[in-house]
């Protein structure tokens, strides 16, 4: 008659915390877009030195000729050498920039513009990343829905910038080829002639124009991966914030009571 009420008290926030952890698939996609993100930044680093080593290697195209078979001749955007099979290499700057032939004013245009392009998607893609603590958004274990989306702007962002690098990066590469080609079979001019042909830091470029289309379509889908994940995440966080409330109100209750 005079006993005071029985209530039971609320299951274990372990257990409900570590059934719906079990149940919650974020856990695992997160991870997946770290390794993406860290994926992609690599090989957007190794495209943009792809990229560099192309601008400044000096045989885009190179010829040899059999009046001179111990010589051959190789073609920059920078500068022209003579390479002997001797081992000995003499390489000579251009005179005027303005006395330059088309292709090579558009091909160092372009490859200029390509690595400022990629550097600037690096620098952006970086503080992006999940891994690191940044935009307010916290890193590893970081919460903050204003964070996480600036965090997967800056990915975006990044990515669209190194796709386009790597598009800059290709063009004057196959450009370069394609007047290579046909200047090699042109018939107009002499067999005797000789003719530029492919060197190696075109085979360089193209595979830096790859790579940095290839790490920029990785940003892009991780962020939009990222941004599909993080809509229905709010949603189980504030499911769990308040069944833990709730029971340490019940704990408080039945406190009062004994």
């Amino acid at each position: 008659m005079g006993g005071a009420p029985e209530s039971r008290g609320p299951a274990p926030a372990g257990s409900s915390s570590s059934s719906s952890s079990s149940s919650d698939p974020s856990g695992p996609m997160e991870a997946c877009g770290r390794v993406s993100e860290l994926l992609a930044v690599c090989v957007l680093l190794g495209g943009w030195l792809c990229a560099l080593a192309c601008t400044l290697l000096p045989n885009w195209l190179s010829m040899s000729t059999e009046l001179l078979a111990m010589e051959s001749y190789q073609l920059g955007l920078w500068e022209t050498c003579v390479v002997q099979q001797i081992g000995g290499m003499e390489c000579r700057p251009y005179d005027s920039l303005l006395g330059l032939s088309y292709d090579l004013k558009l091909g160092r245009i372009l490859m200029c513009a390509s690595l400022a392009t990629g550097m600037l998607g690096f620098l952006l893609t970086v503080p992006g990343m999940q891994m690191v603590n940044s935009c307010g958004g916290g890193g590893v274990g970081g919460d903050g829905e204003g964070g996480s989306q600036a965090k997967r702007t800056l990915l975006m962002l990044g990515g669209g910038l190194a796709a386009l690098s790597g598009v800059l990066c290709v063009v004057p590469v196959s450009y370069m080829a394609h007047l290579a080609v046909v200047r090699f079979f042109d018939e107009a001019v002499p067999a005797v002639v000789p003719r530029w042909e492919f060197g190696d830091a075109l085979f360089c470029g193209w595979a830096a124009g790859v790579l940095l289309c290839t790490a920029g379509v990785l940003l892009l889908a991780t962020a939009c991966l990222g941004s599909r994940s993080g809509h229905r995440r709010p949603g189980r966080l504030r499911y769990r914030y308040e069944a833990r409330g709730s029971g340490v109100l019940t704990a408080g209750k039945r406190s009062e009571y004994v």
